[in-house]
């Protein structure tokens, strides 16, 4: 059984959502606010374009504004899902929106990236039957139609994973062969290649690793689960509000005397009203644990892939290595024979000297090449000992 972790102040998911101000209040009037087109699409599938701004969408999900900068496109934030009171924030990757028990708000729809997404969620969010994956339904519940915010958070959730998986499909029917190119020929065309793969290893990895802890942060918590639980939560809001409207009939008067202070205390009323309320987190504990599975295991072929960077490069170090040692062996080599040439020329130099000796004096040259070939035999005996006791000493192989 898991427990609900305790609210932190830092964590943004626990902090509690702001009082919106009501529909005549002097920001909705406010001059100068920014409006971008949203796409709005109902659980009954119907889609439209609208013009709206940042204080009509606070109003219309009540989400505060710290939440809406997170869909900024010109912001960079994680990947985050936030559970509000009335709605759901999901930044995953691409994909950017706010769910809410009866509609989806997107703000980048004409981004290309995000068209089969929009396609997906116009064509199946208000079939039943057409949701992706009825296996992550309780076993109790078959038949059961999931509520519109967990099919429109499946589909979201389908289209990162679908992306993500793509991408690493790619990366890896590029980088396998590359990599095996590269053990078999070391250049710089292909160290180049092999460069850029890993460049492009590590930002995928980095992605994927993003939206997995996401949602295991969501599996953790069953706080933010029930927070999620949007036509639960209304059901029992409409239940709470037709069983005091009774109650209102009686003090009418003194209901309407307390006004304004009922609407100064109505966002912490609400929240205490929810106080007692339990939802049940099990389908969407399921929906959240099926697509986990699917990009835990993207997670594991790309740190497959990266292990196999990692070998292939300590192979070709190895091989590097091997290379750096036969030079040194040439130079060693080399120096030797250096060394037992300029022992030759020392002899000779001693008969270049413009000094008067008696072999000067021979009629013959016998003994000219008997020197000369005494001096040659000389060094190839020293280097034949020099490269042995080198062989000997392991120095050389």
């Amino acid at each position: 059984m898991r427990f609900p972790k305790k609210a932190t102040e830092d964590d943004p998911r626990h902090r509690p959502a702001a009082a919106t101000p009501p529909p005549h209040s002097a920001a909705g009037r406010r001059k100068g606010t920014t409006s971008r087109p949203w796409l709005v699409v109902s659980d009954s599938g119907r889609s439209c374009l609208e013009e709206v701004g940042k204080h009509s969408i606070m109003r219309r999900t009540g989400l505060p504004a710290r939440d809406l900068r997170i869909l900024d496109p010109l912001l960079s934030y994680p990947s985050t899902i936030l559970g509000r009171e009335r709605a759901i924030v999901v930044n995953l990757e691409h994909i950017k929106a706010i769910i809410t028990a009866t509609e989806v708000l997107i703000p980048n729809s004409r981004d290309p990236m995000v068209a089969p997404f929009v396609h997906d969620l116009q064509s199946r969010v208000s079939s039943p039957s057409g949701a992706p994956h009825q296996s992550v339904k309780a076993p109790e519940s078959s038949g059961k139609v999931l509520a519109f915010e967990f099919r429109a958070l499946e589909l979201c959730l389908e289209s990162v994973c679908r992306c993500l998986e793509a991408e690493t499909l790619t990366l890896e029917q590029e980088a396998y062969p590359a990599l095996d190119e590269l053990t078999s020929k070391i250049c710089t065309l292909n160290l180049e290649h092999v460069r850029h793969i890993k460049s492009r290893l590590v930002a995928i990895s980095g992605r994927v690793q993003k939206v997995r802890d996401e949602l295991e942060h969501l599996l953790d918590d069953d706080m933010d689960m029930a927070e999620m639980c949007l036509t639960e939560k209304l059901g029992y809001q409409y239940n709470g509000e037709s069983l005091s409207g009774v109650e209102v009939d009686n003090g009418a008067s003194q209901l309407e005397e307390d006004r304004d202070e009922d609407f100064k205390n109505e966002t912490d009323s609400s929240h205490g009203s929810l106080a007692a309320f339990k939802p049940n987190i099990q389908e969407l504990e399921m929906l959240l644990e099926a697509y986990f599975v699917q990009i835990d295991g993207t997670l594991n072929k790309l740190s497959h892939l990266k292990e196999y960077v990692d070998d292939t490069e300590d192979y070709i170090n190895i091989m590097l290595d091997e290379k750096q040692n036969q030079l040194l062996q040439m130079g060693v080599t080399l120096t030797t024979a250096t060394v037992v040439v300029t022992a030759g020329i020392v002899v000779v130099s001693i008969f270049g000297m413009n000094i008067g000796i008696s072999l000067f004096d021979v009629a013959t040259f016998s003994q000219f090449w008997e020197t000369t070939f005494g001096t040659i035999a000389g060094c190839i005996v020293l280097y034949v000992l020099a490269i042995g006791l080198a062989k000997r000493s392991g120095l050389l192989q």
